[in-house]
């Protein structure tokens, strides 16, 4: 995950007011209001209906290995670790942020190799953390195709449909990169403030479409973007913590401190 993310944001007026409330370009923050809609599902055109394609949630004892790895080894400032995602058996996915040592360790599970898919609208319902330091993600990735530079982010896109580096801010951040990470990486983003967010479950949504992504809180547009051109490709989904100075300090944090999912959904459009 790139933290490069305010970078070619644009709008065609500097302030406007949409129907979930207002955009001010200049600081690149929408303001919308918490409605906590967790059966919400995206408008379809007439003659389509949703249909649950795929979800885990979260309801057994431990991870369900054949939908998810979880990846180990340094991250950023601190390291993934294994035992630090895990089932608390109430309904929930664990992850983890502690130190031990002069070492700083969260976690992640992803489902590369065991479930990827193109389009739909894709959700997951979640309660965070409360200290500094470190930010949980809900994030989709196309490997290798989003490394490829070269016709845009059509041959893969890193889709961040929810960042959070602001333990003490009702604030997230949704962002696209694409053509890799070197030099000819390039990305698109926007902050969102929800009154509330800090506190409780709540969702994040993106309907990913073949033209455009559309990305929602708690039931409400906040984003609609096709930035880069839009992905084509399958992707696959990541749950992680990460430790790192653009969420604060970590040395101020209280640790541990836990991100909680309830669940992830896909969803795909039938007539």
């Amino acid at each position: 995950m790139n933290k490069q993310i305010l970078k070619n944001i644009s709008f065609a007026a500097c302030v406007f007011v949409l129907a979930f409330g207002l955009v001010d370009c200049g600081n690149n923050i929408n303001e919308a209001e918490q409605t906590d809609s967790e059966d919400f599902l995206p408008p379809v055109p007439a003659g389509k209906e949703w249909k649950l394609v795929w979800s885990d949630e979260f309801n057994d004892e431990s991870l369900n290995r054949n939908v998810w790895e979880t990846p180990v080894g340094v991250r950023r400032d601190g390291y993934w670790a294994e035992e630090d995602s895990y089932l608390d058996g109430k309904g929930n996915l664990i992850i983890r942020t502690r130190k031990e040592g002069d070492r700083y360790y969260s976690g992640a599970i992803r489902s590369r190799n065991k479930f990827e898919r193109r389009f739909g609208y894709w959700v997951a319902r979640c309660r965070f953390h409360t200290q500094e330091g470190h930010w949980p993600a809900f994030w989709l990735f196309s490997s290798p195709g989003v490394n490829t530079v070269g016709n845009e982010g059509r041959d893969g896109t890193e889709i961040d449909i929810m960042e959070k580096a602001w333990a003490k801010e009702d604030r997230i951040n949704h962002a696209l990169h694409w053509d890799g990470y070197g030099e000819y990486h390039k990305s698109d983003a926007i902050q969102v403030v929800i009154p509330g967010l800090s506190r409780g479950f709540h969702t994040f949504g993106l309907h990913w479409k073949p033209d455009e992504y559309v990305f929602y809180v708690d039931g409400k547009e906040t984003w609609r973007t096709s930035a880069g051109g839009v992905s084509q490709v399958p992707a696959y989904i990541k749950l992680t913590d990460e430790v790192g100075a653009w969420a604060g300090d970590i040395r101020n944090a209280e640790l541990p401190d836990y991100f909680f999912v309830d669940y992830v959904r896909v969803y795909d459009t039938v007539d």
